[in-house]
């Protein structure tokens, strides 16, 4: 029931920046945990951020550093904030509403290419 749309991919050059947005239809953040996943062609869906319903957030190791994830819970919305893009985070990006148990919710996904 719970839709998520997500938007702020694109083209960027290597060492640019981008912004994604993943807007949840309702209010859920309160019992949801929300990540960001990432998938390359020919390769697994990736775990990339989350942050919980307390606001802890972890990151996989390869975008430490250079990558945010926040939400904005009036606008019930999560965002990652991406610097210092490389070649290798070219993906797919997908947001995610995970709780423990219970089947989460995906957005469509939304491209983002890192290309000179």
């Amino acid at each position: 029931q719970v839709q998520l749309v997500e938007s702020g991919g694109g083209l960027v050059q290597p060492g640019g920046s981008l912004r994604l947005s993943c807007a949840a239809s309702e209010s859920i953040f309160n019992i949801y945990a929300m990540d960001w996943y990432r998938q390359a062609p020919g390769k697994q869906r990736e775990l990339v951020a989350t942050i919980t319903s307390s606001g802890r957030t972890s990151y996989r190791d390869s975008v430490k550093g250079r990558f945010t994830i926040s939400r904005d819970n009036a606008k019930n919305t999560v965002y990652l904030q991406m610097n210092s893009l490389k070649p290798e985070d070219t993906a797919v990006y997908y947001c995610h509403a995970d709780r423990p148990a219970v089947a989460g919710y995906w957005g469509q996904g939304t491209q983002v290419t890192v290309s000179s």
